[in-house]
């Protein structure tokens, strides 16, 4: 890092995720609203949005040239860019749902690679301090961005014409790259991936050899703090006699407005103990919430708690595997987008195989049975990674290393 060159607040780095935000709410939100407006039968649209989320898990395999031939800021204003082209073209053209799926599905891939190429730029900047403080941010603009499209979205849909309408929606994720004029930008520094993207193999071998990237991958491969219950209540307002606009107010703007606080909640955690052990600590205690939720009566008051609840712990979540993914980095790492990305890719994996199995909980036992398999799985997740994290504190130096570089001439 350059350490001369001053760098802006931390919170205004951590807004740079916003366009990510953005795209994403549209891809899980809007997209669905757009085709079932068309008479798309549910069924196939829950294929569609299966598919255009997929990258989420996926896209990590093409993530080292991230960090190769160009600087990661041109990759975000190149990635970004294609985001918003579209999301501006299927709003404009949201009638015919293969072309909804062939120009999403990469559309959201680009949002992805815009989120790795952001993170491992900010994460090479800061250094181990700020690594909470920029999780966290990282996370509000994600949620808030999200929550922000939910609105906009039916605003401009609803009174524009389609075209116009997702003009506005290209523009409005094109916006917060403005704030790249004000972050230093290192050029990208040689490395193995500049070569070929058959050499990516040995480099992810490479980096696997380090240990807290180890724990780290353990952590967010296993579903300790998934939360994936947040995608799953939404469609059980009707086991709580609550009615759509209920539904809509507490699944929409108001979980935007829990996960807010809830990403918030990492700040005092954060000055008070290590990041590892308080997402350990997040994965169980929500867990318990989650479970006191079967003593509750199935009233429209206990779906209000239960998804308002829920996405507070998983914001929570997510702003500190954001923090932990920045401090495994470290600052000046070569290879700190792939790697970011990867992380990424992690955790993203247990929201998509925890929904699964939450949904055969319910068939199991209705929400009880969803209830009880997300939080016993959950809670022995967190006891294993919790014995795994003391063995490898107990071999392993008291404070984070940053990563070693491999060297440019490696073979």
């Amino acid at each position: 890092m350059q350490k001369t060159q001053r760098l802006p607040p931390t919170w205004l780095m951590g807004l740079t995720n916003a366009p990510f935000g953005l795209t994403g709410g549209f891809c899980a939100v809007i997209i669905p609203q757009l085709l079932a407006a068309h008479g798309i039968p549910a069924g196939h649209i829950a294929t569609i949005a299966a598919a255009i989320l997929s990258p989420g898990f996926w896209i990590f395999t093409v993530s080292p040239m991230l960090d190769a031939w160009f600087s990661r800021r041109t990759y975000a204003l190149v990635f970004g860019s294609l985001s918003a082209i579209a999301v501006a073209f299927t709003v404009a053209h949201p009638g015919n749902p293969g072309l909804v799926e062939a120009v999403m599905i990469p559309g959201f891939a680009a949002a992805m690679l815009y989120q790795g190429a952001v993170g491992g730029w900010m994460g090479s900047l800061v250094n181990k301090q700020e690594d909470s403080r920029l999780g966290v941010w990282f996370a509000v603009s994600n949620i808030g961005a999200g929550g922000l499209m939910m609105v906009l979205a039916g605003q401009l849909i609803s009174r524009f014409p389609p075209t116009l309408a997702g003009a506005m929606m290209g523009a409005a994720i094109l916006v917060p790259m403005l704030f790249f004029l004000a972050i230093p930008s290192p050029p990208p520094k040689r490395c193995p991936a500049r070569e070929s993207f058959g050499r990516f193999n040995r480099e992810l071998a490479s980096l696997l050899k380090q240990r807290q990237v180890l724990m780290a991958l353990a952590l967010f491969l296993l579903p300790a703090a998934s939360f994936a219950l947040t995608n799953v209540l939404g469609g059980t307002g009707s086991d709580f006699s609550a009615s759509e606009r209920t539904v809509s107010l507490f699944a929409g703007l108001g979980s935007s407005a829990a996960g807010i606080v809830g990403s918030f909640l990492l700040f005092p955690l954060a000055r008070r103990f290590p990041l590892r052990p308080v997402y350990l600590a997040i994965g169980i205690v929500g867990a318990i919430f989650t479970l006191s939720l079967l003593a509750l009566p199935r009233q429209p008051w206990t779906f209000a708690v239960a998804i308002t609840g829920e996405n507070l712990f998983q914001a929570l979540a997510f702003a500190t595997s954001n923090a932990i993914a920045f401090e495994v980095i470290g600052p000046d790492n070569p290879f700190a987008a792939t790697l970011f990305t990867v992380l990424l890719a992690a955790s993203n994996l247990p929201i998509t195989y925890m929904q699964f199995l939450d949904g055969r909980g319910y068939d199991w036992h209705g929400l009880a049975g969803s209830f009880l398999t997300d939080a016993g799985i959950s809670i022995a997740a967190c006891l294993l990674l919790a014995y795994m994290l003391t063995r490898w504190r107990a071999t392993s130096p008291a404070v984070v290393q940053p990563l070693t570089p491999i060297p440019e001439n490696a073979d």
